[in-house]
């Protein structure tokens, strides 16, 4: 990885402070190269110790792999003084604590939570509320948190919905989610990405609503789907297809189709028959429009960090590389 970030900073004045170089996820195509300060993840390793409970006499599972963003940020904070890291494994009887995502939470469940596991804190993509319970009735008490590579940490749930990351303050404008906190990132390596500045404030482009303290967040504007007169966030849609019993995870994108603009297709990704629950959910919850016509059922592809590769799915449901599904 140091070749590559070598190569994309030649020529760059990088400064003193540059401490980490992670990768975004890549959940939306390739993965650019973050570059970081030492204190912009230093700053919230207090935070993160009381999520965890954790100090430097536990450990924390981190299932996702050393380059993932999060697993680095746990190394990072292991030399701060948080908890010992294991990596690499599922589940290990030693953990006292999780830093993951929702699939590799799923994942340890299903393998059977080490006794001592008592704190998950887990981002990337959204948390099914019955995952959530599952863990809390294991004895796992769940945070669930929203980031980016560029942003760090921006908001933290509970159980009672995604409100600011202490340290960092959230504004809408136009509709776009901004950041100020001394977490936020220094730039790219390379190729330009979504992140901008705007004076100590950032974003990377999320959309959002701020209602009473609480976000609610819309999906990116350049994700969303726009079909005859409607316009599809498919995060709103993928929430109603992942309440549905049976329905490990979904993404949910846009089919090119003249005259329309696009039809709305989702990709599911199964335990056993869900497809008769799906059509329930898709016509009791969701207006006409934001009702897929094309369904594909298979794995899910998957980053490194184990968060759904939206794009990477799309181009194989396109490409006819994986089954449809009849619903």
């Amino acid at each position: 990885m140091w070749e590559t970030v070598r190569a994309a900073s030649a020529g760059m004045q990088l400064t003193d402070d540059i401490a980490w170089a992670t990768l975004t996820s890549g959940s939306s195509g390739s993965p650019r190269i973050v570059l970081r300060s030492a204190s912009s993840w230093a700053e919230s390793f207090e935070a993160v110790a009381g999520y965890l409970g954790a100090g430097p006499d536990d450990a924390v599972l981190l299932p996702a792999p050393p380059a993932a963003s999060l697993t680095l940020f746990s190394l990072a904070h292991a030399l701060g003084g948080g908890p010992r890291p294991l990596l690499g494994v599922a589940s290990n009887s030693d953990a006292h604590c999780l830093h993951g995502t929702p699939q590799a939470l799923r994942a340890v469940l299903d393998a059977g939570a080490p006794s001592r596991l008592r704190a998950a804190l887990v981002g990337g993509s959204p948390l099914d509320p019955a995952l959530r319970e599952r863990a809390e009735a294991a004895g796992i008490r769940v945070t669930a948190y929203y980031g980016a590579a560029e942003l760090s940490f921006v908001a933290v749930d509970e159980g009672d919905g995604l409100r600011a990351f202490p340290g960092a303050e959230l504004s809408i404008r136009a509709g776009e989610l901004w950041v100020r906190s001394p977490f936020i990132a220094s730039g790219y390596a390379g190729a330009d990405g979504p992140w901008r500045r705007d004076g100590a404030w950032a974003t990377v482009g999320d959309r959002a609503e701020l209602v009473d303290g609480r976000l609610r967040l819309l999906g990116r504007a350049d994700d969303a789907i726009l079909s005859a007169s409607a316009t599809i966030v498919p995060e709103e849609v993928e929430a109603v297809l992942r309440s549905v019993p049976g329905v490990r995870d979904a993404i949910v994108f846009g089919m090119p189709r003249a005259p329309v603009g696009a039809l709305v297709a989702a990709f599911v990704e199964l335990d056993g028959d869900a497809a008769t629950e799906l059509r329930r959910a898709a016509v009791a919850r969701l207006a006409p429009a934001h009702r897929p016509r094309r369904w594909f059922a298979g794995h899910l592809p998957r980053t490194a960090s184990g968060k759904p590769a939206r794009a990477e799915a799309a181009r194989r449901a396109l490409a006819g590389e994986v089954s449809r599904l009849d619903v």
